[in-house]
This record gives structure tokens, C-alpha cells and sequence, in this order.
């Protein structure tokens, strides 16, 4: 039975350089615009790795290409999947985000995923509500599979991002 969450709703790339990863996209893709959030800080009390306090920052660049959003982070500071991720593969592909549409729906599809001993490897809440959890997924050729909740506050400044698309 697949976990309960909707189609795949965005693309994320791990990178050092988000300038050089934007242009590349940029001329692949056709990407317009993309829209950076320096620095964003994921703090102890609300975020996770490996089932403990994480503290780390990271700097995210977000656009899109028709409906599928477009994620590119760069890790910055402490501990995390990203880091993680840069030290052994190196640039690239870091997952793909299904998204749950309430709260309770986002608790179930992680539910049924520790359920099936897939490792919750990190997980938080952001301001404006937005919850996020990554599941291994090596077995799906793609490192992790983020399942997300994404609040109205949150929906709204996506909305944003797609209007300077066009």
C-alpha cells in the first residue's frame, strides 16, 4: 500500500554554489526567476537528525517549472542530511517531496513508513507551519523521499514564487 501523500510536488538539489546550480538549471530548464532565502536556520526545538536535536543552517534558492517547484540548498553550517550528503556523493540529486494534505495525513504517511522500517533520517516544523520528515530511500534510486505538509502560510508564499514564473 503507498503511503498516504499526492504526487511528487517538487525537485531538490544539494549544492555548494547556489549561483552556479541556478544559471545551470536556468539555461537547461528555463527556469525564470528564482527566489533565494539566505541563511535559513533550523533550529534544536523544532528540527531533528537522526532522532536528535538538530541545529544547523542552510541556504535554500526556489523556483519553478510549470507546477513542479524547483529546490536547490546549500548547506552552511552544522550537522544535517545536506552536509551529509555533499561530504559522500557530492553535488546533485537529493530528493524528491510528496506532499501530505493535513497534518494528520502527513503523521500517517510517516506512520506507515517507520511501519515498513523506513529510517526517518530528519524532520522538523518551520515557521509558518510548514512540516517536513526525510525517509531513506536508496531503493527508489534517489537518496531520500521528503514528505511535507505544507501550511496556507506557507501555500501562499509558493503561489508567490510561481507568479514570477510568468
Amino acid at each position: 500500500m503507498p503511503l498516504p501523500v499526492q504526487s511528487p510536488t517538487q525537485i531538490a538539489w544539494v549544492t555548494p554554489d547556489l549561483d552556479a546550480t541556478e544559471t545551470a538549471l536556468t539555461g537547461l530548464l528555463g527556469v525564470r526567476k528564482w527566489v533565494r532565502i539566505p541563511d535559513v536556520h533550523f533550529a534544536p526545538d523544532s528540527c531533528s537528525y537522526h532522532d536528535e536535536p538538530a541545529d544547523f543552517v542552510a541556504s535554500i534558492s526556489l523556483s519553478y517549472l510549470g507546477e513542479m517547484q524547483l529546490e536547490l540548498i546549500s548547506p552552511v553550517r552544522g550537522q544535517n542530511i545536506y552536509s551529509d550528503f555533499l561530504r559522500e556523493s557530492g553535488p546533485g540529486l537529493h530528493h524528491i517531496c510528496v506532499e501530505a494534505p493535513s497534518p494528520e495525513r502527513f503523521d500517517a504517511a510517516l506512520s506507515e513508513a517507520t511501519g515498513r522500517g523506513i529510517a526517518v533520517v530528519q524532520r522538523g516544523v518551520m515557521p509558518g507551519g510548514l512540516q517536513f520528515a526525510y525517509v531513506s530511500a536508496p531503493q527508489a534510486a534517489v537518496p531520500f523521499v521528503e514528505i511535507a505538509y505544507i501550511s496556507t502560510e506557507m501555500r501562499a508564499f509558493y503561489d508567490y514564487i510561481k507568479q514570477e514564473q510568468r
